[in-house]
């Protein structure tokens, strides 16, 4: 019953993971943030992954998918440090998340809740033919804000889902114990008659 009770919270957890990752991942890809996108999509994968384990008795992927959730929680720490401009880090800066391929720019920034948008004509003598230069005035929440609320509640999550999967694989691992102690994987519990290789003869004997 515990270990329904386990495998049950477990899958829901993952439930809420890939929902809430799936949304960041559309919400990266309108942002042209390449190294969260990939982290995401591994992310989906190892999840699915300790979801299958999870319904099928699978401990390694369950093993698996916890030892994941700790470098995804780092992720996540250093993702808001990042917008919270902790040490050396610059939430400008187009290196980190987008690997320099492409301007940096969070998508909460020009469609925050109550953000105005309104485009800076003429653009500087400067500025590349490429990009879009504007003016954001009226959010209610900055960006930045909205960005580690984000990485927080994937924390969040991903600190249940360690804590049920340790506790699930232990579960799976005391039960698989249980089965083999009262003979769930014997090989020889039950052996059928014999047969003799060679007949026993009887003497007989004939009275006159």
């Amino acid at each position: 019953m515990g270990c329904c009770s386990g495998r049950c919270t477990l899958a829901f957890i993952c439930g809420m993971q890939l929902v809430s990752v799936l949304e960041r991942q559309v919400i990266d890809f309108l942002g042209y943030q390449w190294a969260p996108i990939l982290t995401n999509f591994v992310h989906i994968l190892v999840v699915i992954l300790g979801l299958f384990g999870t319904i099928q008795f699978r401990p390694r992927y369950v093993t698996g998918y916890a030892a994941w959730l700790v470098v995804w929680m780092t992720w996540n720490v250093f993702v808001i440090c990042f917008y919270l401009e902790v040490g050396d880090l610059s939430k400008d800066s187009d290196l980190v998340l987008t690997f320099n391929l492409s301007m940096h720019r969070s998508w909460w920034m020009e469609n925050g809740p109550g953000c105005k948008v309104t485009p800076v004509a003429p653009p500087p003598s400067w500025a590349p033919e490429d990009h879009r230069y504007i003016s954001i005035a009226g959010c209610l929440l900055d960006y930045q804000l909205i960005e580690v609320a984000h990485s927080s509640l994937q924390i969040l999550l991903a600190l249940f889902g360690f804590i049920y999967a340790c506790y699930v694989v232990k579960l799976i691992s005391e039960e698989e114990d249980s089965f083999d102690f009262i003979g769930g994987f014997d090989s020889y519990g039950y052996q059928g008659p014999q047969k003799t290789s060679h007949l026993q003869l009887q003497p007989m004997y004939m009275s006159k």
